[in-house]
């Protein structure tokens, strides 16, 4: 652009053309530039075409319409580069970049309940997220901020010390945790007594009572367990030590208070401890109220985001904090954001970016639920996903052998839900549907799944091992080209999933190739005897370098694949 004379205020343009006898990239800022420069833009075209120094990477330059200018890459060079795709460990991504420290917020479930549908979007969506940036060369620093303290912990504290007060052993109390929790609520909601008993046992969980805290840590350790086996099923990498629940940061709660009213930042309010932030005012120029202390004494979620915020910039040296909490916690986030940046607890280059998820509905378009109306378990629809999934494989399979079958199962069952999820515009509401997400047809986690198979299948059909199959490839069909070019893209496309936390863009892409290598297999033989061996060799190291790709990407999603299905 610069020795064509146009100025620097100008920029290229350059994009993936969108169709490819359109070539392979088109370069559109000729028609732009031509406007500021009063110029024929198909003359500008030419004049930037004719300085383009693209020997040895593009077979041809052609100026098309009214000054589009379209760029053909040479197949040389295009195998070249897939080549070197195929000694590269990381698939083209890009860790040359300087590293950070991320510290990734989610799944954070409520201890002593079980883990509802609620909690799949931030347990998945997180997860990816915490995989790409770590396959990519960041630092990752998983939390899991489980919520284990507040009023439902007094009220079960006080729900226990009853059962154990008429003889009932703590296990037999505690073997259905989500009963007893029902119990305690009813009990709580109609018995005032006993919910004074509740609250005053919140203050004393709080303060360190040694009775209280016993009889509390029962109801954690059930609870982890639950949540840990969920994150098995799910292939989720979350583990015991990612987590830092709210109760970590109780030591912290008075002296930050006390810090705040110092910067003269919380002030006494009807009793309480208040924040008022001009920053986010109404309409109407009220500044928005953040309580960081109840009249009583307690503290609220606020008061523990902002302890968690200092921690996670002072102690664990983050330089950028991604929370994955639904969208419902917007408002709150932004009042945590800006009071932690206005109290200096944040260093002024650590970006904290909430990532915002919309919810799951039913067919009705209503938040999902049970038939009776009651709140999905996430262990229950595991299971039946993978009971569907079983059906599902033995109808199309009956000669697979039950162990087999199960492992596939598994495999595909929880995959679908996963991916069902994942290729969804995260901001978005979706519609959960068993059918669309274990159909193998379209852009679902059996279609790539089964992609990724049948490209196993190749290599066992010719006699050779694909992990250790040398990869020689020369691109002669515009079918190995359209495929070589999407497998080149999937370095950038982690660094945009990273950089936007949009796990679907990765999931389109993964779509795109597999389609990509079906339309490659279906009109480039391999195995067929006329094929020559220079050929064949160059085809099975196109499909070699395709199965690593969608294996690679699937995983960063959390999904596994398999040999056979």
């Amino acid at each position: 652009m610069t020795a064509a004379g146009i100025p620097d205020q100008c920029p290229a343009s350059v994009a993936i053309s969108a169709r490819p006898e359109f070539g392979d990239f088109q370069a559109n800022g000729a028609m732009a530039a031509a406007r500021l420069m009063k110029t024929a833009p198909r003359n500008l075209a030419q004049d930037i075409a004719a300085n383009l120094d693209l020997d040895g990477v593009a077979s041809h330059i052609e100026i098309a319409g009214p000054g589009f200018i379209n760029i053909h890459l040479a197949n040389d060079f295009i195998g070249d580069q897939v080549n070197a795709l195929a000694s590269d460990a990381k698939l083209g991504a890009a860790t040359d970049h300087q590293p950070e420290t991320v510290v990734v917020d989610y799944s954070s479930p409520n201890l002593a309940k079980e883990m509802h549908v609620g909690h799949l979007r931030s347990t998945i969506i997180g997860d990816a997220l915490a995989r790409v940036l770590e396959f990519i060369g960041h630092k990752v620093i998983r939390q899991n901020h489980m919520g284990d303290w507040g009023t439902q912990f007094g009220m079960l504290i006080a729900e226990l010390e009853e059962h154990l007060g008429v003889g009932e052993k703590p296990e037999m109390a505690l073997n259905d945790l989500e009963v007893f929790y029902q119990q305690a609520k009813q009990h709580f909601d109609r018995d005032s007594i006993f919910a004074d008993k509740a609250r005053a046992y919140v203050v004393k969980l709080q303060a360190g009572d040694r009775h209280c805290r016993d009889l509390w840590q029962m109801f954690i350790a059930i609870s982890e367990a639950h949540s840990e086996q969920i994150y098995r099923d799910l292939n989720v990498s979350l583990k015991h030590t990612d987590i830092r629940p709210e109760s970590a940061y109780n030591d912290d709660l008075a002296p930050l208070v006390q810090e705040l009213r110092d910067q003269k930042l919380a002030v006494m309010d009807q009793g309480a401890q208040v924040v008022f932030l001009p920053e986010l005012a109404d309409k109407n120029g009220n500044p928005s109220p953040v309580i960081i202390q109840k009249s009583g004494g307690g503290y609220l979620y606020a008061t523990t985001d902002l302890a968690a915020i200092r921690y996670r910039c002072q102690t664990l040296k983050a330089d950028r904090i991604l929370y994955f909490i639904d969208a419902r916690q917007s408002l709150h986030m932004k009042q945590v954001f800006t009071l932690a940046r206005k109290a200096g607890f944040v260093r002024p280059r650590v970006r904290l970016e909430h990532h915002a998820f919309g919810t799951m509905m039913g067919p009705d378009g209503k938040p999902f639920k049970t038939r009776d109306g009651g709140t999905v378990k996430l262990h229950q629809l595991l299971l039946e996903a993978i009971d569907r999934a079983d059906r599902l494989i033995a109808a199309k399979d009956p000669d697979l052998n039950p162990g087999e079958r199960a492992a596939v199962a598994r495999k595909v069952g929880i995959g679908a839900v996963k991916y069902a999820d994942l290729s969804k515009t995260r901001s978005n509401d979706y519609i959960f549907n068993w059918d669309a997400m274990l159909s193998f047809e379209g852009n679902t986690a059996p279609y790539l799944q089964y992609a990724y198979t049948r490209i196993r299948s190749i290599f066992r059909r010719a006699g050779f091992d694909a992990d250790s199959f040398p990869v020689a490839i020369k691109i002669v069909d515009d079918r190995e080209k359209q495929l070589a070019l999407r497998l080149l893209q999937f370095g950038e496309m982690l660094d945009q999933v990273a950089a936007d936390a949009y796990p679907h863009l990765l999931c389109n892409y993964l779509y795109d190739l597999a389609s990509a290598f079906m339309a490659f297999y279906e009109h480039c033989p391999i195995l067929k005897e006329e094929i020559s061996e220079i050929e064949r060799q160059s085809r099975l190291g196109l499909c070699r370098l395709s199965a690593s790709v969608l294996a690679t990407g699937l995983d960063l999603l959390g999904i596994e694949v398999m040999e056979r299905m």
